[in-house]
């Protein structure tokens, strides 16, 4: 019996042994994955270019691809991780800004992609569509004008055909015109204003609704501008404040149902939301300089806070609204 237990003792030693050898090796491959150094420290202030920018304007909607400088949307810096890996995504105004950000890392995260955009965004969409393919991911193009409600259905309709199902909404896509007195806003641009920013996320979420399944996610872009509007933004102000509203309420009513809804609102960022009607030709030169870091934020710098709520591991975080303001506006 002594030679018994002495046998079984020393196959369980053994059998640990190996084990541990078996986890060590484990440890070591995970480590040989991960980068051997970690990005280098930069300062945020110099990181990207800062104002005074040069006077340019393009008709609405505006390219990135027009704009100078060009903005960053994490082309060549952002580096996947698997994080998203088999999810399906469709976002609005996916050609440009933070919604082309959001999909250059969205793909590289392992998801497909669906993204809407204006059909005179044409060129700066297919340049995202490139770079989703080229992150070996299945890219889905769904052009078309969000004021249009059996658009916004059909969309999500074709995303879903498209991409074989559908885990995460971003509702991005928004319309910004400056102008100096409410007065100068006529009722029909008014509109167009509401339709885009309230409306269309009504019915993109309404028709999403019966395709997300426990552990979907809807993500809102919001912006600074819900709780310290500018006085030339009136209409845009308001639609932002009403997105940061409908993140807070969803995420109250389809907590039950295991679908988070969270906002990101970002500060002053280089979009062709600003040379396209956004900004005035001053306030564009400007463009950013009162913030903390003494410059506009990049789309790219966005990137990774849009794939945060997206993730798995994000799984308690809901009606939550991520700033991104640069710091704020100083005074």
């Amino acid at each position: 019996m002594a030679h018994d237990s002495n046998s079984i003792s020393r196959r369980k030693l053994v059998g640990a042994a190996g084990t541990g050898l078996a986890l060590a090796a484990a440890a070591t491959g995970a480590q040989a994955q991960a980068p051997t150094t970690a990005a280098p420290m930069s300062d945020p202030t110099t990181k990207y270019p800062k104002p005074p920018f040069q006077k340019q304007s393009q008709p609405w909607p505006g390219l990135a691809s027009k704009m100078e400088p060009r903005p960053d949307h994490g082309e060549t810096s952002y580096k996947g991780s698997g994080r998203l890996a088999g999810k399906k995504a469709l976002i609005t105004g996916g050609d440009s800004g933070m919604g082309r950000a959001a999909a250059i890392a969205y793909a590289r995260e392992g998801a497909d992609v669906a993204i809407n955009y204006h059909p005179d965004e044409e060129p700066d969409a297919r340049e995202v569509v490139a770079l989703i393919k080229a992150a070996g991911r299945k890219a889905v193009a769904l052009p078309g004008d969000l004021r249009d409600p059996a658009f916004c259905a059909k969309l999500v309709t074709d995303a879903v055909a498209g991409l074989g199902g559908l885990d995460i909404v971003v509702n991005n896509a928004a319309r910004q015109q400056t102008n100096a007195s409410i007065l100068d806003i006529t009722n029909d641009e008014f509109d167009w204003t509401i339709k885009t920013n309230i409306y269309a996320p009504f019915w993109i979420i309404k028709a999403a609704l019966p395709h997300l399944k426990p552990g979907a996610v809807i993500i809102g872009t919001t912006s600074e501008q819900a709780t310290n509007p500018s006085a030339d933004l009136y209409d845009y102000a308001q639609t932002k404040a009403a997105t940061t509203n409908y993140v807070l309420s969803l995420a109250k009513q389809l907590g039950k149902k295991g679908i988070r809804v969270n906002g990101v609102a970002p500060g002053p960022i280089w979009t062709p939301l600003q040379v396209s009607g956004g900004a005035t030709d001053e306030k564009l030169e400007k463009f950013g300089g009162m913030t903390a870091l003494g410059r506009p934020g990049q789309p790219a710098e966005l990137a990774s806070i849009y794939v945060q709520l997206a993730a798995e591991d994000a799984s308690f975080t809901t009606g939550g609204i991520y700033n991104a303001h640069g710091g704020g506006t100083v005074s």
